[in-house]
């Protein structure tokens, strides 16, 4: 993050934050590496047992141990999946504005790609159920749900996912949910894990979960697949042995730390990030009054619409010449994301601070 452009560039860009690794995670892999603990990840069951734990006592998500496969990220797990699941040119739907990969995984694995966008409701992004609909009765077999949503950090509501639940068992779509940001999952938000919705949801959904985004360890690369039917668990023993083997050990041994012990951390965390959007706001509506910005319901990115600003150029180009902040382009979420930003939210008050007054020196 923090190379990747001249030193003059304050970067807010991309997903990761400005904070301290927990206590609990880098004690741990400061004992790894004291005991030269490098090699391949083993056969312990401590990361499943650990997430199992964790996300019984945070969302009453009861988890089956055996029914958890790691691998070494939400993305290489959902591409694998398409691989074992579709034919070559099966349509699967994704909803932009959303996570850049969903567009080119889906290609990688040889499938279709099949747009049903978010719609906006007072100003607020929601399912579309009717345009998912549409896309499963065409004939789409496969549906990536990001909940939490990126960039939008939208928690979708129980009653949406049931209906999602409903279409899914209707069409007969297999539905890959990717709640890689459900730790981060702010106050006045509840998220719903969704092979919790009920026997409909656990024989046509697998999850994708990781601490990676929780914890600030994406770079250790670990995160976990989740099953909870027969059908399921049929389709995950497809998946090559070399999934599960890519882990970083260290990796898991981060992610056991973060689930087991964490769990403090994270909420001292969740108390920053809600400050941090809120603080947003604030500074928004004194200096870029123009920007529409709704504060993520989880995690701890903003979505910008500055449409309103009546830029020659797409924002990004703008601010990074102008204002020498680099900030994600809508554009990357696809063509709905035109005159968008996203920025990183992850970071000081003064930096955040810096962030807003950067975006507005570049208008000047």
């Amino acid at each position: 993050k923090w190379q990747e452009f001249p030193a003059d560039v304050l970067p807010a860009f991309i997903a990761e934050m400005d904070f301290d690794l927990a206590p609990t995670v880098k004690s741990a892999l400061a004992e790894a590496v004291a005991l030269g603990d490098s090699g391949y990840s083993g056969g312990s069951t401590d990361l499943a047992d650990s997430l199992a734990a964790f996300m019984l006592a945070r969302y009453d998500w009861a988890i089956d141990p055996a029914d958890v496969v790691r691998v070494s990220d939400v993305m290489v797990g959902i591409t694998e999946l398409l691989r074992v699941a579709a034919r070559p040119g099966d349509g699967v739907v994704v909803n932009p504005p959303v996570y850049p990969p969903f567009f080119s995984h889906v290609v990688e694995a040889g499938c279709r790609l099949v747009e049903a966008p978010l719609a906006v409701s007072r100003g607020r992004y929601e399912l579309d159920l009717e345009a998912l609909r549409s896309a499963f009765a065409a004939g789409s077999r496969i549906y990536l749900l990001c909940n939490p949503h990126n960039p939008m950090g939208r928690v979708f509501s129980r009653s949406d996912l049931l209906q999602v639940v409903e279409l899914a068992e209707r069409y007969g779509v297999l539905v890959l949910s990717d709640e890689i940001h459900a730790p981060l999952t702010l106050p006045g938000a509840r998220h719903t894990p969704f092979l919790s919705l009920g026997e409909s949801a656990r024989a046509r959904g697998i999850a994708l979960v990781s601490a990676s985004k929780g914890w600030n360890i994406p770079g250790l690369k670990c995160a976990q697949i989740v099953v909870a039917s027969d059908p399921m668990r049929a389709l995950i023993r497809r998946l090559p042995e070399h999934v599960w083997f890519r882990a970083g050990n260290l990796g898991v041994i981060a992610s056991v730390a973060a689930y087991r012990d964490g769990g403090g951390w994270l909420d001292e965390l969740l108390a920053v990030l809600d400050r941090n959007r809120n603080l947003m706001s604030t500074l928004l509506a004194e200096r870029l009054p123009g920007v529409v910005y709704r504060p993520p319901e989880a995690g701890y990115l903003g979505w910008l619409d500055c449409r309103a600003l009546g830029l020659p150029q797409e924002p990004v180009d703008r601010f990074l010449e102008r204002g020498r902040v680099a900030l994600t382009a809508g554009l990357r979420f696809g063509s709905q994301g035109s005159g968008h930003v996203r920025v990183t939210m992850a970071t000081s008050r003064e930096i955040l601070a810096e962030i807003v007054e950067r975006m507005r020196a570049a208008l000047a």
